[in-house]
């Protein structure tokens, strides 16, 4: 539980950093296969690549910092 605590730190730090600092993060959601639909005045953002990197990213930081 401990490991899952740090390991949630450091991703806020990360992404606290990467806001602070203004890196451009614009291909977050714009991927091949991320799908933006529009409907008169809305827009709807379906980030299918982005979240199955993210997933994956996520799967193996856990992977790494399991104990088992």
């Amino acid at each position: 539980m401990g490991r899952l605590i740090i390991l949630i730190g450091a991703c806020l730090i990360i992404v606290g950093t990467l806001i602070t600092l203004n890196i451009p993060m614009g291909w977050i959601g714009h991927l091949p296969g991320d799908f933006s639909l529009t409907w008169g005045g809305t827009k709807i953002y379906i980030p299918i690549t982005t979240s199955i990197i993210f997933s994956f990213v996520l799967a193996i930081l856990i992977f790494i910092f399991s104990k088992r």
